[in-house]
């Protein structure tokens, strides 16, 4: 395929070199803002990340699209936010089992996503890992919205467990030596303390090592680039699955006590240990990425991203207070306060973004499509909600903010909406119900952890923050809109 020059960006950076970069985006699922080493972690190990923050830029105000799976991925792989875009929270169709497996609401036909643009600029492209935005046989699967190459799994549903039956190759079934169960199963043993009765929430194939190797052996295939690989682990969402032999790292390090299942996902006789180590995993599995690119010589011409699609967890027996997993910050998964939705993110590209370089630029997952076209030298011929970072990487001057907003239509929040503007971030819950359902106001520059509303003293910032949150579209899904 032919190389794309990308000169002017190269020479502003201080770069000789004269070919477009590679591109490795890696996705977290359901890590939280703080479980990172570099994020302030201190129970959970990440050696590997915390390099990769060492030898580039650590963002602090970054934002995931949505604080769920499915809506977070299509902000990112569209540039629209959830406001705009087409998938608006997560929209299941059939069921767990293998015979009934169907994925999520698909992508449209023909949606211009982050893969189309990147096989535009001449990019070989993939996607490995979790999916979630169209089921076998759809028009929404990875091959017809710009992935050349596709390895995981189409619905997110089956992610929830580790050692599935199988896993998606394109549009093949890829058999794997685990057989069937549902990743949703109480305990079933007479003695929670005994380690054997856990045996049958475990298989042979640990699918998260699979998808690290298959990302591996694309990259080598690749090599002479460009490429551009989505990697979307699977981990640390839930259920607590992890080969045993990484629990030992954390012996006698957490506070714990077998979980049985009753809170969601499987049960686990040492589930703060299995989480730990689920992330250390995938940390593991960074590092593999990294060792690859300098075994090949293409560390340098590679810019490599990470983040996480949702704040942590709140179900399935993980103790995420022990772990400090929003860093500080209020909520969790499926909340639009900031554990929700403000994620960890890393940037490196060796000699273009200056080591140990941390930002507190505003940006979100609908800023990485404009970013990348950016870095490509392409011009985006579609409407975006984002704004290039670019000029942060490169250590310019941040441009503005692009437009943050979040809607999220799940739990019992009966519609909640979130807006930023400045340091000023705005909540908005029930509006499904009512149009006078208040805006809650706070300053997350003297108030990160969201506990004091300053609507009263403020009515004009809120006013402010509700313009913004009635400038959505409305959704061709009924039950993704809200009172009027």
């Amino acid at each position: 395929m032919p190389r794309i020059i990308i000169a002017a960006v190269l020479v502003l950076a201080g770069c000789t070199q004269m070919d477009p970069p590679n591109v490795i985006y890696i996705l977290a699922d359901d890590l939280g803002y703080g479980e990172l080493g570099s994020y302030g972690q201190t129970l959970i190990r990440t050696p590997n990340l915390d390099q990769l923050a060492a030898e580039g830029m650590r963002f602090t105000q970054h934002y995931s699209g949505s604080p769920v799976c499915a809506p977070s991925r299509c902000t990112l792989l569209t540039g629209r936010h959830t406001g705009h875009c087409q998938v608006r929270d997560n929209y299941e169709l059939g069921g767990f089992a293998d015979s009934t497996e169907r994925g999520q609401l698909p992508l449209e036909e023909s949606t211009y996503t982050l893969g189309r643009m990147m096989q535009e600029a001449g990019y070989t492209t993939a996607i490995i890992g979790k999916w979630g935005l169209g089921g076998p046989n759809s028009i929404g699967v990875p091959n017809q919205q710009g992935f050349d190459y596709f390895y995981g799994y189409l619905d997110q549903k089956q992610a929830h467990n580790h050692y599935p039956s199988h896993l998606w190759r394109d549009a093949e079934w890829d058999t794997l030596a685990n057989g069937y169960f549902h990743p949703h199963q109480r305990f079933e043993g007479t003695d929670p303390h005994d380690p054997s009765a856990y045996d049958n929430y475990k298989g042979a194939d640990y699918a998260p090592d699979l998808m690290a190797d298959e990302a591996e052996a694309f990259i080598r295939e690749n090599a002479g680039g460009p490429f551009f690989l989505y990697l979307a682990h699977t981990v640390p969402h839930l259920a607590l699955q992890i080969p045993d032999e990484e629990l030992a790292a954390y012996d006698n390090i957490l506070s714990e006590s077998p979980y049985d299942g009753t809170r969601g996902y499987l049960p686990h006789i040492r589930p703060q240990s299995a989480y730990a180590g689920m992330i250390s995993r995938m940390d593991a599995h960074v590092g593999q990425i990294m060792d690859v690119l300098r075994e090949l010589g293409i560390d340098d011409e590679t810019l490599i991203m990470f983040s996480s699609d949702n704040g942590a967890t709140y179900v399935g027996g993980v103790d995420t207070e022990q772990f400090h997993s929003s860093g500080g910050l209020r909520g969790g998964k499926g909340e639009v306060y900031e554990g929700g939705i403000r994620v960890p993110m890393i940037a490196t590209w060796p000699d273009v973004i200056a080591p140990g370089s941390v930002t507190d630029h505003v940006s979100a997952f609908w800023d990485v499509m404009p970013t990348l076209a950016g870095v490509v030298n392409t011009e985006l011929t579609i409407e975006v909600d984002g704004n290039s970072f670019l000029p942060v990487l490169l250590g310019e001057q941040p441009p503005a903010p692009s437009e943050m907003y979040w809607e999220y239509h799940g739990r019992n929040w009966r519609g909640a909406q979130a807006a930023r503007i400045g340091p000023w971030k705005g909540v908005r819950l029930g509006g499904k119900d009512s149009v006078s359902a208040p805006v809650r106001v706070y300053n997350l520059v003297d108030d990160p952890a969201e506990t004091t509303d300053l609507a009263d003293t403020h009515p004009e910032i809120a006013s402010e923050l509700l313009a913004l949150m009635q400038s959505r579209s409305d959704s061709k899904i009924a039950r993704w809109n809200f009172a009027e």
